[in-house]
């Protein structure tokens, strides 16, 4: 039984790891908490995968690192602090043991682009966060370890909580509530489907033609915010709510005095013009599609209302 090793228990760790559980692999979930969904064929262990000396035995044996852990805080200082130390540390121990390293990937390193993204569009961001994820890919370039970098867009899905299409949106149009998106209700933007990404992560990481490469995750047709809005309504069976949008200017000018505002506002331009990634290519090479944003949308809202039966 070939055994797969998952950092980290967000949405994305979570997915992979709970999809190759279900696909009959040992799956080794890492997490400083130990933390993680429960399946049988899913070892939790509490290790700090930023340490090198706890990744020996965490990673023996294994044929794929998954490694899906994000910074502490969504601040440019804290990822530079924090990711590329932990990824040199995965990259070696993942070496070590014969292992390729799969990791999910932002579009941030593209930085903003006139057009639509494709895996053949320049990756040379340079400031705040952007520059920190293209520094990221360059040091998997520069590893020795075979290495996939699988790009997605905004995340919706189950699990999905902080995200613009999670719990920024999906309670409040279940709600009734009026939705107030960042930047434009009107321009065009890709999200894509977490169990999309972790599908096709499983499957670079079982291809070694697909190591050493950049690939974009299976992602549907882009959409405006407001037809996001009123599809989410549509799969809650609930009217269309009132929605606004909020210009990214206002976050700007919050941002001279709070830090949060600003690194939000660095990535607002995503939300004011078009934002839309083309997967068609990666999605030949993997031989996956991305599941309709209808279907997606149904799920999500089921797993939604599950949570909110299981808090009352």
């Amino acid at each position: 039984m070939d055994i797969h090793v998952v950092t980290g228990a967000g949405p994305v760790g979570s997915t992979v790891a709970t999809q190759l559980a279900e696909a009959g692999h040992q799956v080794r979930l890492l997490t400083r908490s130990g933390s993680g969904p429960v399946h049988p064929l899913i070892e939790r262990l509490e290790v700090d995968v930023s340490q090198p000396a706890a990744l020996g035995s965490a990673f023996d044996g294994a044929v794929a690192i998954h490694h899906c852990i994000h910074g502490s805080a969504y601040d440019a200082k804290v990822w530079r602090a924090e990711l590329p130390q932990a990824e040199l540390a995965v990259l070696e121990a993942a070496g070590r043991a014969g292992a390729v390293v799969v990791f999910p990937e932002s579009l941030y390193a593209y930085g903003r682009v006139d057009g639509v993204m494709t895996e053949s569009s320049p990756r040379a961001a340079t400031t705040g966060k952007l520059g920190v994820r293209t520094e990221l890919l360059a040091q998997r370039d520069a590893s020795s370890t075979p290495t996939v970098s699988v790009a997605a867009s905004d995340f919706y899905g189950p699990a999905v909580r902080t995200a613009h299409a999670g719990d920024r949106m999906i309670p409040t149009v279940l709600a009734g509530r009026t939705m107030r998106v960042l930047g434009s209700l009107d321009q065009p933007h890709s999200f894509t489907y977490v169990p999309d990404l972790a599908a096709a992560m499983i499957a670079a990481a079982a291809t070694p033609e697909l190591w050493n490469s950049f690939l974009h995750a299976p992602t549907a047709e882009p959409v405006t915010q407001r037809q996001l809005v009123e599809m989410v309504a549509r799969a809650g069976g609930v009217p269309t709510p009132k929605m606004s949008a909020i210009p990214v200017g206002v976050m700007s000018a919050m941002g001279v005095v709070s830090r949060t505002m600003r690194e939000m506002a660095e990535t607002g331009y995503m939300f004011t013009d078009p934002f839309v990634m083309d997967s068609t290519a990666s999605e030949q090479r993997l031989g996956l599609a991305p599941t309709p944003m209808s279907e997606g949308l149904a799920t999500t809202v089921a797993w939604w209302r599950a949570q909110e039966q299981q808090a009352a």
